[in-house]
C-alpha cells in the first residue's frame, strides 16, 4: 500500500472506532457519566418538587442507586418550552413522566400506565359512574383543566355549560390549578373534577375524608384518555435509552410500589384499572 494512504486510513479507523464507541457506550452520550442528571418541575406534587418529595423524585433516586450514579437536578417549571430549555439544551440527560408517543423526546419503555379521571365525594349521587356520557353529570358542576383531552368529550356531551375552568399553563411555583380544583370539590363549589390520574389519585387520597377516583377508560369517542408513561432522553441517546430500559425492567416492581404509595391510579396492558 502506498505510504501516502496510511495517514488517511488511520484517520478513517480512528473515526470508525469513535463511531463504534458512540454506539456502544452510553457514557459518551452523557454530559457527566458519573451523575444521573434529571430535569423536573420544582413544585408539581405528586410528580416532583425541589425537596425530593414526589414519586418521580423517588423513582429517579431508585435509578441513580441502581446505576451507581450521584443524582442531580435542574429544576424548571413544566410549562411551555420545558423540554426545549432543559433536555435539549443538555441541562440534564433525563426527564420523567412523558406520555408515550407525545412530544419530541426519545422514549424509554413504559414504566406505568394511567388515565384522566373523575374525582368526587362519595355519596353525592355519582357513585358507580364510569364515563363522561353519564346523564347524571348534566345536573352537576364540573371542574376542568382548560385544554386537556377530556374537554373534547365534555363539549360533545353538551356539558360545557356546567364547567368551571382552571388554567392549564401556569407557573407551578405560584399557582396550582389541581390544588384549587380539589379544594373546590371539598368545599362544594363544584361537584366533580376531571383531572390527570396521578394528580387525582394523590390529592383524593390526601383529602379528609378521601375522595373517589374513577379512571376514564370507557370513553367511546374523542381523544385518548389513557396513556403509557415513559422517561425521555434526547433523540440521539440510543445507548443511554437502552441502559435505562434495563434498569426499568429490573426494578419494575419497586417502581409500581412507589406509584401505588402516592395513590396513582394504575392501568394494566389493556388499559383496565389495577386494584390498589
Amino acid at each position: 500500500m502506498p505510504m501516502k494512504y496510511i495517514p488517511a486510513l488511520a484517520l478513517m479507523l480512528c473515526a470508525y472506532g469513535a463511531s463504534r464507541a458512540q454506539q456502544t457506550n452510553p457514557a459518551v452520550e452523557l454530559v457527566d457519566p458519573r451523575v444521573l442528571r434529571v430535569c423536573a418541575d420544582p413544585s408539581d406534587l405528586p410528580l416532583s418538587n425541589d425537596k425530593g418529595e414526589g414519586y418521580e423524585n423517588k423513582i429517579a433516586a431508585l435509578l441513580a442507586t441502581s446505576l451507581h450514579k450521584r443524582l442531580a437536578y435542574t429544576y424548571y417549571p413544566a410549562s411551555t418550552g420545558f423540554l426545549r430549555n432543559t433536555l435539549m439544551k443538555f441541562r440534564c440527560d433525563l426527564v420523567m413522566g412523558e406520555p408515550q408517543g407525545v412530544g419530541s423526546v426519545q422514549a424509554t419503555n413504559p414504566y406505568f400506565a394511567t388515565a384522566y379521571a373523575l374525582v368526587f365525594k362519595p355519596g353525592t349521587g355519582l357513585d358507580g359512574i364510569t364515563t363522561l356520557e353519564d346523564p347524571r353529570l348534566k345536573s352537576k358542576r364540573i371542574g376542568l383543566i382548560a385544554g386537556t383531552p377530556p374537554a373534547t368529550n365534555i363539549e360533545a356531551d353538551h356539558l360545557m355549560g356546567h364547567v368551571r375552568s382552571y388554567p392549564l399553563v401556569v407557573d407551578t411555583r405560584f399557582h396550582l390549578s389541581t390544588v384549587h380544583m380539589i379544594k373546590d370539590i371539598e368545599s362544594g363549589k363544584i361537584d366533580v373534577g376531571v383531572l390527570w390520574g396521578p394528580m387525582a389519585g394523590y390529592f383524593a387520597k390526601e383529602s379528609k375524608p378521601p375522595l373517589r377516583v374513577v379512571p376514564l377508560v370507557h370513553e367511546k369517542s374523542g381523544p385518548a384518555m389513557a396513556y403509557r408513561m415513559v422517561m425521555g432522553v434526547r433523540p440521539s441517546d440510543q445507548d443511554w435509552k437502552r441502559q435505562l430500559n434495563g434498569v426499568i425492567a429490573a426494578h419494575q416492581a419497586e417502581i409500581t410500589q412507589i406509584l401505588k404509595s402516592y395513590g396513582v391510579p394504575l392501568l394494566d396492558a389493556n388499559f383496565q384499572p389495577i386494584k390498589p
